[in-house]
């Protein structure tokens, strides 16, 4: 009957519920909402660049939490009042399934505290060793993300883009916008790993591919210091897709830190000049990105990882069984072929309060 199904759609929700209301409380928003409103009155207060946002945000979070909870409170009642009535039962079912994502989304954002979490990201993929198997690989990992921003409204452009000699990628470089890009995709970094009946194996035996990921938040608006002697800068004719100007200019830049042996690209832009200004940005951005590494005194996650066995975060089985498993968290999904049609956010829920508790 549509009124049990209803029911079990809410019961799937409440543990979220729970989950949140518990975070709530024990983060003590309501209290530093009351603190921060009476500091609000001082007439220098919205000067204060830190507080006043942190004001908003709390603001902002309390509007949806109490939004969401008044929702899921009215569904119940709703549905307890046109029991019999399968013509208004019919009509709370999209209200249900909107509630579901306020839900989700919600308790994402609450997980989403970190500064670099709202920031505009560049996500690397590269290839393992195993030549065209895992430049398939590679290939299959850039639209699986590729679908995940378009189905989560999130703009990912391709900046960069290396073929592989006879089918998949290299590598790929996205530039990822939208609302906290890098807090979403942050637990997407490390070593994915697939397993399935090769299609470029004549003899259809199982092989194992590997591709890294890196995701790396984009530098705000601080000064780095680069020395220009520091800078090698390689221009070349660009590839792939973009009709036939890519293959008579030479608009494609290489930028390499020598001092680091840092190597950025980008040929996405007609001009030289535009695919410079890119790479400089994704330059300061692993810069930046290193710098934090030294100073928390943490290793480099991908870059220094072994694309192999023992450093994989997510391992995706299409033979001899369909299975997607996560190694941080255990979670898995026997439907690696939504997943790979861009259906990542339980993966990332999970991840995202894993780091949370680590």
């Amino acid at each position: 009957m549509l009124i049990d199904d209803l029911n079990e759609q809410l019961k799937l929700i409440e543990p979220n519920i729970n989950l949140i209301k518990e975070y709530w409380a024990n983060a003590g928003v309501e209290q530093k909402l009351v603190e921060l409103n009476a500091m609000s009155q001082a007439p220098d207060f919205w000067q204060k660049t830190n507080e006043a946002k942190l004001l908003q945000k709390l603001r902002d979070q309390q509007d949806s939490y109490n939004s969401m909870l008044n929702s899921y409170q009215d569904l119940s009642e709703l549905i307890i009042l046109f029991e019999s009535d399968e013509a208004e039962l019919k009509k709370l079912q999209p209200e249900i399934q909107a509630l579901n994502k306020m839900v989700r989304d919600f308790k994402i954002s609450l997980l989403l505290d970190e500064p670099d979490d709202s920031s505009n990201c560049f996500l690397n993929i590269n290839a393992g060793a195993g030549g065209t198997e895992s430049q398939d690989w590679a290939n299959i990992l850039l639209r699986m993300y590729l679908r995940f921003c378009e189905d989560n409204k999130l703009n990912a452009q391709i900046l960069d883009l290396q073929n592989g000699e006879e089918a998949g990628i290299k590598s790929a470089i996205l530039f990822v916008k939208g609302k906290n890009p890098f807090g979403i995709l942050k637990t997407e970094a490390g070593v994915h790993r697939l397993v399935r009946i090769s299609p470029f194996d004549s003899n259809k035996r199982r092989h194992t591919s590997f591709a890294s990921v890196q995701v790396i938040p984009e530098a705000p608006d601080v000064e780095i210091n680069i020395d220009p002697k520091d800078l090698r800068i390689d221009t070349y004719r660009a590839g792939g897709a973009g009709g036939q100007h890519v293959n008579k200019t030479d608009s494609a830049v290489r930028i390499t830190h020598l001092p680091t042996n840092i190597v950025v690209q980008c040929q996405n832009e007609r001009s030289q000049t535009q695919n410079k200004e890119i790479a400089m940005k994704m330059l300061m951005a692993k810069l930046l990105q290193k710098q934090k590494d030294e100073i928390e005194s943490k290793k480099a996650s991908v870059e220094k990882k072994k694309i192999e066995w023992g450093s994989q975060i997510r391992s995706y089985v299409l033979h001899p069984y369909k299975m997607v498993k996560d190694h941080r968290t255990d979670y898995e999904s026997p439907q690696p072929d939504l997943v790979l049609d861009g259906e990542l956010m339980p993966f990332i829920e999970r991840s995202l309060i894993w780091l949370h508790q680590k």
